[in-house]
């Protein structure tokens, strides 16, 4: 690679220029596992990320997933930085292994707690069934939840779950991490259907597992 081109293969695209091309064409491999290519947003990918209102965060992917359009409405972008709303950040998706969201909730939302961190908003449980519908698409029931685990990473705690969701316009199958940073939670969702699932969830398992703010 020329010299020349290097920006063009270290910076991802804005969202709104989001290109539908194999991300491994212009994400470069992860040092963890040079089978993924790392996503690492930068304060210009997206408008909360312009405005300041989320923390930059990082997952990797396989090279064969390409990055989707966000509408402008579902973006966020004509209400930073005082969105009332969850928003979507960015979205990728493999045909064949499944999809891949970030969504990000104001915390006024979820409390009244300036700067307040996930534990101090509540339970895991609590969590869930606040933004649970930013999982599936439509609705979650308690019931469609299989499991819950609390993980720390330096100072910043990150709930995860894995969901059985028969009924979700995502997917039969989700898995989300979420934490909170700033004034914002952000919410990462996997979903597969039960095709997908059969023989990517452990490719979907290391995406949710690399994702960090």
């Amino acid at each position: 690679v020329s010299f020349s081109l290097l920006p063009l293969v270290l910076k991802s695209p804005p969202p709104s220029q989001a290109r539908e091309v194999d991300v491994g064409s212009f994400l470069l491999p992860s040092p963890s596992d040079p089978s993924f290519v790392l996503f690492k947003a930068t304060s210009k990918d997206t408008p909360a990320l312009r405005a300041g209102n989320v923390a930059p965060y990082q997952f990797v992917l396989p090279p064969t997933w390409k990055q989707l359009r966000i509408a402008n409405i579902l973006s966020g972008n004509y209400c930073q930085p005082k969105c009332a709303e969850p928003w979507i950040e960015v979205k990728f998706e493999d045909e064949k292994q499944g999809k891949i969201q970030v969504v990000a909730s104001p915390l006024i939302r979820l409390t009244n707690k300036p700067n307040a961190t996930i534990e101090e908003i509540g339970s895991p449980d609590k969590l869930i069934a606040s933004l649970g519908p930013f999982v599936t698409g439509n609705t979650l029931d308690p019931d469609e939840l299989i499991d819950t685990s609390v993980e720390k990473v330096g100072d910043q705690t990150y709930y995860k779950y894995e969901l059985e969701t028969p009924y979700a316009l995502t997917g039969t199958h989700n898995l989300a991490k979420a934490t909170a940073k700033g004034n914002t939670v952000v919410l990462f969702v996997a979903s597969a259907n039960d095709k997908q699932w059969q023989t990517s969830q452990k490719t979907l398992q290391t995406i949710v597992d690399s994702f960090q703010v």
